[in-house]
């Protein structure tokens, strides 16, 4: 079970990998109300929204894959 469960996990992170450029395009990993701070010389970025995107559907697949 637990190997199965890796392995899912493993090929959707090959899949968003090799997707990435493609959902940067869309705005994903840009969405409002992440963090962003820019100063003259530094800036910093913090998705939180799209932390909690990515939170919500990987527990729905999970849910979905533990029936």
């Amino acid at each position: 079970m637990i190997q199965k469960l890796l392995i899912i996990i493993g090929l959707l992170l090959i899949l968003i990998g090799l997707l990435y450029p493609f959902l940067r395009d869309l705005g994903f990993g840009r969405l409002p109300g992440d963090i962003v701070i820019k100063k003259e010389n530094s800036s910093f970025y913090f998705p939180i929204v799209t932390c909690i995107v990515v939170s919500v559907v990987v527990s729905l697949i999970l849910i979905f894959f533990k029936k």
